[in-house]
């Protein structure tokens, strides 16, 4: 300012150009002039430049080539140079980002006037100023919120402005007026505002953590004994600094579930490989399909290694020391020993020498759904190729038998009514455990996303699944209890009526007799047999009451219940299992849970349906396991031999029933047709989301 007042005096000495002078065409509002192309007002407000800041300086001391011909000169003044009185200031503006700019000829580039203001310039301490605390993001704004010059400068942030009066700085400021609150110039600095990539300016990687060490005192120091804030100290470059983590101008609450849930892959952009095997976790599949409640168990990167005080595992003070492990574990698995945190949060199943036991397990469930698929696909390929062949030679006869099956006038008991209950709850079941289950398989797809919306999110499906597993391990249980019942009720079979005692051969025959689920002999000719029919080298075998593609059926329930039961249980009570078991197999778990899981869903919606629907003499459906009844054509056609043996047996009466099927048909079909398209609708998600993970 005595710059400024020097010059005053000088000018009044030599009987400067007046104010009043000026304004004499200046408080013309319609005085205007072409610049640029464009029309440009000349209008000066004389009573906003007597509140400004210069309202004690004369036109002339920053018009300072304007003379006393002024405008018969017709002369334009020329752009104020506010160095005059401003050096420091003006000096400092040079070296800044704006000023290099404008110095290259980049016109658009801010000076002074683009952010004080001209003639209504106030102090930035004035409420009103645009360079006041709570305006100076809008007066940024001007420019950094442009469409054209955020695209002719190539400017990173394009959206900046929205970004920050939505972060948790933003709304400080704009919305509860917090003065406090960081505006762009606490962060970017005033006048010397540069590059973040500029060793000087204060958003430099090197400074960004003092930077917010100025608001946000103490954790400055505890980042720089991080081993993030060691590896920058250190000269790394790689190493990540705040904005890396709370990004540059959408700065949120940590509370925030969102922060959490982008939390992860902002970790996941150095630590690419661990949040690739973190998403096969139940906690990282949850958080991608939007689980956001911090209140909830579900961890997320930081909640297990730290926010700023992340250390070496090495370290006595790290989170996952083994000092601290446990307690770590525990803030959301109570009760956590410590066998449980052997459980491997990062585990890459197809690296054998880090993981064997893990490698071995991932290698055989493959193998297993490889082998299953491969043998029964080839299995149903060539039956349903040989009806085809034989329905376009024939296919009057395959639709009069057809009908004939379907509408027969005697019927048989094939499933008593329990039976056909226990079918229900596996149905019912099996599908609930399904929707439920394949969306966190398949996390990665937008139908997964949509039908964990649909149900309400991570935790209403998590219950509907166990809820899934209840009924699954209820009717296991009630069908054990059954056979154990039979068993005993038929505990008389073993003996020998005249002696009245027990009999190997007999209890043998009982148990693998023709009325047994137990595999035999038969079913090994029937195979053959059936193969030799596929390629028209033998007649079409008759069954029994079982053929053994329904004991593969039959059996694979109880291997299902075995292996998907039991790594059921260990994922949902992991703190009892891990008290006597090392963590790690609850990895194994997930791996035999996962995989198992999609072996079923795939067999039972592509292999059993077949088998039970898609066939030319079913399709569209066989409603056997509704009604559980059999006509005595379809007995004869497919399942001669049991009709033959219960005419031998003098049992045949014994299945006649009368034809109730019609009173509620109408019930039972829309029931099966909605499961079974339920089921297709499911099969083809899980194919195109295989093949879209495949792909990319």
């Amino acid at each position: 300012m005595l710059v400024a007042s020097a010059s005053w005096s000088a000018r009044a000495e030599d009987d400067a150009i007046a104010n009043d002078t000026c304004l004499e065409c200046h408080s013309d509002k319609d005085l205007t002039m072409e610049r640029d192309g464009k029309e440009v007002s000349l209008f000066v407000d004389e009573k906003v430049f007597a509140s400004s800041v210069h309202s004690e300086v004369s036109c002339a001391d920053c018009h300072e080539d304007l003379t006393a011909e002024h405008p018969d000169d017709e002369k334009p003044a020329k752009p104020v140079n506010c160095a005059s009185c401003h050096e420091e200031q003006s000096a400092i503006y040079e070296k800044s980002i704006h000023g290099v700019s404008r110095s290259m000829g980049s016109s658009a580039a801010s000076s002074c006037t683009d952010c004080h203001g001209t003639h209504d310039m106030l102090s930035s301490n004035n409420p009103n100023s645009p360079t006041f605390k709570l305006n100076l993001s809008r007066t940024c704004a001007k420019c950094h919120s442009s469409a054209g010059l955020n695209e002719e400068y190539r400017m990173r942030y394009p959206n900046v402005a929205q970004q920050y009066h939505d972060s948790i700085h933003g709304r400080g400021v704009m919305e509860l007026g917090l003065i406090v609150a960081p505006s762009c110039n606490d962060c970017h600095g005033v006048h010397d505002i540069k590059r973040s990539i500029d060793r000087s300016s204060p958003i430099h990687k090197s400074h960004v953590a003092h930077t917010c060490g100025k608001c946000h005192i103490g954790i400055e120091e505890t980042y720089n004994k991080s081993v993030h804030g060691q590896l920058l100290l250190s000269g790394h470059p790689e190493g990540p600094v705040c904005t890396d983590c709370h990004s540059a101008h959408e700065i949120e609450l940590p509370s925030n579930g969102h922060f959490k849930q982008v939390s992860d892959e902002r970790c996941g952009k150095c630590h690419a490989d661990s949040l690739l095997h973190y998403r096969d976790t139940y906690h990282g599949k949850a958080m991608a399909l939007g689980k956001t409640n911090v209140a909830s168990d579900v961890a997320a990167c930081y909640d297990c290694h730290g926010h700023h005080d992340i250390l070496p595992v090495s370290n006595p003070e790290s989170r996952l020391s083994k000092e601290n492990i446990v307690e770590t574990c525990a803030k959301c698995h109570p009760g956590t020993t410590v066998g449980f945190t052997k459980y491997i949060p990062h585990a890459n199943p197809m690296d054998g020498d880090k993981y064997p036991s893990l490698n071995i397990t991932f290698l055989l469930m493959t193998g297993l759904l490889l082998g299953v698929f491969t043998f029964f696909g080839a299995h149903t390929l060539m039956w349903l190729g040989r009806s085809v062949w034989l329905y376009r030679h024939d296919s009057k006869t395959y639709r009069e038998a057809k009908f004939q099956v379907q509408k027969d006038d005697i019927w048989f008991t094939r499933f008593a009514p329990f039976e056909r209950f226990l079918h229900f709850l596996v149905v019912t079941s099996f599908l609930l455990l399904v929707i439920t289950g394949m969306p966190l398989k398949f996390y990665y797809t937008d139908w997964a996303k949509m039908i964990f919306s649909i149900l309400g999110g991570a935790e209403t499906a998590r219950m509907l699944h166990r809820f899934g597993a209840i009924v699954s391990f209820t009717y296991f249980g009630l069908h054990l209890w059954d056979l154990l019942s039979s068993c005993w009720k038929n505990r008389g079979v073993a003996r020998n009526p005249e002696t009245g005692k027990w009999e190997w051969k007999r209890l043998i025959a009982a148990v693998f007799g023709p009325d047994s689920m137990l595999p035999t002999i038969q079913d090994w000719k029937d195979f053959v047999a059936h193969n030799k029919w596929f390629f028209g080298k033998g007649p079409k075998p008759q069954f029994d009451r079982w053929t053994y593609w329904e004991k593969f059926d039959y059996f694979a329930v109880f291997w299902g219940m075995f292996a998907i039961g039991i790594s059921g249980l260990v994922m949902w009570f992991p703190q009892f299992f891990t008290s006597f078991m090392p963590g790690w197999v609850i990895n194994i778990a997930l791996i035999v849970h996962s995989d198992e899981a999609l072996l079923a869903a795939g067999f039972i919606f592509t292999i059993h349906f077949f088998n039970t629907h898609f066939r030319l003499e079913k399709f569209p459906m066989d409603t056997v396991i509704f009604s559980g009844r059999i006509s005595k054509s379809e007995m004869l056609h497919e399942r001669k031999r049991w009709y033959d043996r219960l005419v031998a047996t003098n049992r045949l009466e014994r299945h006649l029933v009368k034809d109730e099927w019609e009173r509620w048909q109408k019930i039972a079909r829309p029931f099966g047709f909605a499961f079974f398209g339920i089921g297709l609708v499911l099969l083809v998600l899980i194919i195109y989301a295989m093949v879209t993970r495949l792909v990319h």
